[in-house]
């Protein structure tokens, strides 16, 4: 369990091997309920690399000085995170006349 924000990750390990290889996050709130945006890789047994980029976001919630994983949504490839994106971006505007 993190304490603070900054030791929050999705980095995984198992038999020696990183399994999930956080490459970057970026924290979309904070507080008592934190949520933040992963992009990670995961490592194929059998092709024995890492998969292209995906992306999850995970919500936290501090309990008793501890952040505890309440809730996560994965994005699975860039094709759905850029379909993400769009819809995002015409909701936004549509909001904005």
């Amino acid at each position: 369990m993190a304490e603070n924000i900054d030791e929050l990750s999705i980095n995984y390990e198992e038999d020696d091997i990183l399994i999930v290889k956080e490459l970057d996050k970026a924290v979309l709130s904070k507080g008592a309920w934190t949520t933040i945006v992963y992009r990670f890789q995961e490592w194929d047994r059998r092709k024995e690399e890492y998969s292209a980029e995906k992306y999850t976001i995970r919500r936290y919630r501090k309990l008793n000085g501890q952040y505890r994983q309440q809730n996560k949504f994965n994005i699975s490839s860039k094709n759905q995170a850029q379909k993400l994106v769009d819809i995002l971006q015409l909701w936004l505007a549509e909001g904005e006349s």
